[in-house]
């Protein structure tokens, strides 16, 4: 009975999705939630804000992944090289059957031994002025001769060919082939190196590899590696792994490209770009060739204008001489006639003003007899004037009143007395007569 449940069973076909449908379930239904440790490697955070890393330890790996609903709440970001602990749950990507983690939370147990490494080697060439910008060389803006130091190999090496071939195909370039991953990968590098150093034959060298985890690309981040880069005479260009990946040998270099294909974009001219800017400077001095033509011309033309033959230039020379000579005869006949017109207007005006001094002095005569009369007239008027106002004031004044027999009464203050009422019984006034003055005591007064 059981044989023909299991040849039943053995002969159910079942496609590929449930196949992984059922690895999961067995697989969530195995393991529950559980905590695994390792070291973070090729992680890679993307828009969606899902996270893919690998954890690994000396003998094994695991594909992980973290989704944005959980690691958005974490406080720190993990990098590649570091040591963590993660809750996950062991599961299958169904889509393409790989065996991975659903972490749930992440905590940091400590940097990995390479990211520490990494760091520690970092520090120190930085306190020797190895990063220092102005150590960098820099690079030829037309090389004539370019050197690639990488893997066969590598996908790398096709890139850089293929962006060279189509930027510059006019440029040789020498190859200087090295292991770039592995045992003994990092002296081999630094061996090429100084090799491509010492042989100097070309103006750049371009140091490439393509992307991979911190592991995979640690070769370039050896001691050895960093002092040949900082004693190559050789400018030097950068270009290993991803843009977001960063080595050693990317801080030393002359310049870090973001990738090898970046890196031979940087390391030459682009051919349709220089053809462009060739045709525009053709059409430039097109230009300016034939714009200083036109100019050359108009001053042929108008020195041809002015070109005279001597005899013509003498002939009108004498034309402008007869010329100016009438112009001056008449100018001075001019002048002439005008100033003699002038003396006789000035000779007629000094004719008709000219005076009549016996004429004058008979009316001089005349006037002084009139001012004589008029002078003594006016005398004598005012002699008669003078002796009407002497009688006048004879007749006003107050001492010729008094000569007749009147006298003034003044009181003790000095006012003249007019009325009875500004004195009283027993007051001292005082009298004033046309020869002399009296004090008298009032002993009766009436209206």
């Amino acid at each position: 009975m059981n044989f023909l449940m299991e040849t039943e069973a053995a002969r159910t076909v079942l496609s590929v999705s449930e196949l992984n449908r059922s690895g999961i379930e067995l697989l969530e239904q195995a393991f529950a939630l559980l905590w695994v440790s390792g070291e973070i490697s090729n992680i890679k955070c993307y828009g969606s804000g899902h996270w893919y890393f690998s954890l690994k330890d000396a003998n094994a790996q695991v594909r992980c992944v973290m989704f944005r609903d959980k690691n958005q709440y974490l406080d720190w970001r993990p990098k590649d090289g570091m040591h963590v602990e993660v809750r996950a749950l062991v599961t299958l990507y169904q889509t393409r059957g790989d065996f991975q983690l659903s972490v749930e939370t992440i905590r940091r147990v400590g940097l990995g031994t390479l990211f520490e490494a990494f760091e520690q080697l970092r520090a120190r060439l930085g306190k020797e002025g190895l990063f220092d910008p102005g150590r960098k060389k820099p690079l030829p803006s037309f090389p004539k001769q370019i050197g690639i130091i990488t893997s066969p190999a590598g996908a790398a090496l096709h890139d850089v060919l293929s962006t060279l071939q189509r930027r510059a195909p006019f440029l040789p370039v020498i190859i200087y082939p090295t292991a770039v991953q592995g045992i003994g990968a990092a002296a081999k590098i630094a061996a090429a190196i100084e090799k491509a150093a010492t042989r100097a034959e070309c103006d750049v060298l371009v140091l490439c590899r393509g992307g991979g985890g911190i592991e995979d690309l640690w070769a370039f981040n050896e001691e050895v590696v960093a002092r040949a880069i900082a004693a190559c005479s050789v400018p030097l260009i950068s270009g290993v792994g991803h843009e977001t990946d960063f080595t050693i040998a990317d801080f030393i270099a002359d310049i870090r490209a973001p990738t090898p294909t970046g890196a031979s974009q940087l390391v030459c001219p682009d051919r349709e770009a220089l053809l462009h800017r060739a045709k525009a400077l053709h059409g430039r001095i097109q230009r300016e060739m034939r714009r200083g033509i036109e100019i050359r011309m108009q001053n042929t033309d108008m020195l041809a204008c002015r070109l005279v033959h001597p005899r013509a230039r003498i002939d009108g020379r004498f034309t402008h001489l007869q010329h100016l000579r009438e112009r001056l005869v008449g100018s001075g006949r001019r002048g002439y006639e005008s100033r003699y017109w002038r003396l006789r207007e000035l000779n007629q005006r000094l004719t008709v003003a000219s005076p009549d001094i016996s004429r004058l002095i008979e009316r001089q005569n005349e006037l002084g007899v009139r001012l004589r009369r008029a002078v003594a007239g006016r005398v004598q008027a005012l002699a008669m004037g003078l002796q009407r106002q002497q009688a006048n004031l004879v007749h006003l004044n107050p001492a010729s009143v008094l000569e007749r027999g009147y006298s003034i009464a003044y009181t003790t203050n000095g006012a003249v007395l007019r009325n009875s009422n500004q004195i009283g019984i027993g007051d001292t006034i005082r009298v004033t007569f046309a020869k002399g003055w009296s004090k008298a005591s009032v002993s009766e007064k009436g209206e």
